[in-house]
């Protein structure tokens, strides 16, 4: 009988072999064809012919994606196969949506999309140790991710025109940098609670009859991650600062066991949330729009009811690809894909994405609790509940169940800091997933 450690060894050997991953080059079989049709229908539902674009970039597509397999095969075996199918087919919808929407935003979608794609690959196949990189130098990450932030205090831009400062310009391109920070934070919090999980999870001392929190380890953390808070709070970037802390809290929790960081984290949003609607007017406001939007139905609510229009006129199939009035919500592209998508598709469609979304999430928990190291399951992790909250939130701004945020919903709205951003996350999932049987990655 084989020992554990011949067993290993073998499996180890059996790793230098290539064998094609056939069941994720058979799932991504589906973005491509999903293209393909969805892109001609849009063509003829203009009065149009089928445009030679909707034959070739599903063809490019499909072939980039297999090559993709067969390089994972040879040079990463074990990294999950259906994060990447996963991720063409929300690539693959966020195209139609532009496709139908803003045809003029195509290519430049379909050009991040690359990028987002080669960056997700890069961080795979990377012949560096990423852990050692993101573990030693999580003080110099973290204050990289703020520096950047905070230089949009004085050269911030927005793309737009007039409008939040939260972008940094480089010609006609531009980079948001709290979506970098929401990365650079994770990798600190996993390496400092990988550090301090035993400690945290310890009551350090009392107060009559009360045990308290190991309050000198807690203060790093709270230092680090309020600064971060204040800063897109500041920047009136809510958004991002909802996600900070519901991320935050998550990891606090995976390092440490214990319920009590959640329900204090909890007191501290809504005490923050309280104070943030009486301290800024844009809050308030936004707000006030969220439980009444019918007050200004011209004006500062025509957003959200045309939103709560496209989801009614949706109905249960939809209108049809290229069909609908979503195009003249304002922002459609970026915070209303959902309510565009749910237009054209109906309640099956926007069902399916979901489900699309949720399966996502639940792989990079999956990859979490199989992780055999716990710097490895709090940063996947932390990677996971980021794509969580970012789907809840975006989608309850949409639904009307949440105040609208200007977070973007991953893979799928227009933007190229957050399609970059999203391809680095999902790459450290799949090189989380895809280590050797000694647990190295």
């Amino acid at each position: 009988m084989a020992t554990p450690a011949a067993h290993t060894a073998h499996k180890t050997r059996n790793l230098t072999r290539f064998v094609p991953r056939w069941g994720e080059m058979g799932l991504m079989v589906f973005a491509p064809a999903l293209l393909a049709v969805g892109m001609g229908t849009i063509d003829l539902a203009g009065g149009g012919q089928w445009e030679t674009a909707s034959t070739r970039l599903p063809v490019v597509a499909l072939l980039v994606l297999w090559a993709t397999s067969l390089l994972l095969a040879r040079f990463a075996p074990l990294a999950d196969q259906l994060l990447l199918p996963i991720i063409a087919t929300l690539m693959g919808v966020s195209l139609l949506l532009m496709h139908a929407l803003r045809p003029q935003l195509l290519d430049r979608q379909v050009l991040w999309m690359a990028l987002s794609w080669g960056v997700a690959i890069g961080i795979v196949l990377a012949p560096i140790d990423i852990r050692r990189l993101l573990r030693r130098y999580r003080y110099t990450w973290a204050t990289l991710g703020l520096v950047l932030v905070g230089l949009t205090f004085i050269f911030g831009r927005y793309p737009g025109g007039p409008g939040p400062r939260l972008w940094l310009g480089f010609g006609n391109w531009y980079f948001q940098p709290s979506e970098l920070l929401k990365l650079l934070l994770i990798a600190f919090l996993a390496s400092y609670l990988d550090e301090y999980r035993e400690l945290l999870a310890q009551d350090s001392w009392k107060l009559g009859p009360w045990r308290l929190w190991p309050l000198p380890y807690l203060v790093p953390l709270g230092v680090m991650s309020g600064f971060a808070l204040l800063l897109v709070i500041w920047q009136r970037d809510l958004g991002m600062a909802m996600l900070f802390l519901g991320v935050f809290l998550a990891m606090l929790y995976v390092a440490s066991n214990r319920g009590s960081y959640i329900v204090m984290g909890l007191v501290i949003f809504v005490a923050g949330a309280w104070v943030v609607y009486h301290a800024f007017g844009h809050v308030r406001e936004r707000f006030d729009i969220w439980l009444n939007p019918w007050a200004t139905p011209s004006d500062e609510g025509y957003q959200v009811i045309q939103g709560l229009i496209a989801l009614a006129a949706g109905g249960l199939l939809g209108q049809g690809l290229g069909y609908g009035a979503s195009s003249y919500i304002p922002a459609v592209h970026t915070d209303y894909v959902f309510a565009a998508w749910v237009e054209m598709t109906g309640l099956a469609g926007g069902m399916g994405l979901i489900g699309l979304l949720l399966l996502f999430v639940v792989r990079g928990f999956h990859i979490a609790q199989t992780a055999r190291l716990p710097y490895d399951r709090l940063l996947a992790t932390g990677l996971a509940t980021l794509f969580a909250l970012q789907t809840l939130v975006i989608l309850g701004g949409n639904l009307k169940l949440l105040p609208l945020t200007g977070v973007t919903l991953p893979f799928v709205s227009y933007g190229g800091s957050s399609l970059l951003i999203c391809g680095l996350a999902a790459g450290l999932l799949l090189r989380l997933s895809a280590r050797d049987p000694a647990g190295r990655w």
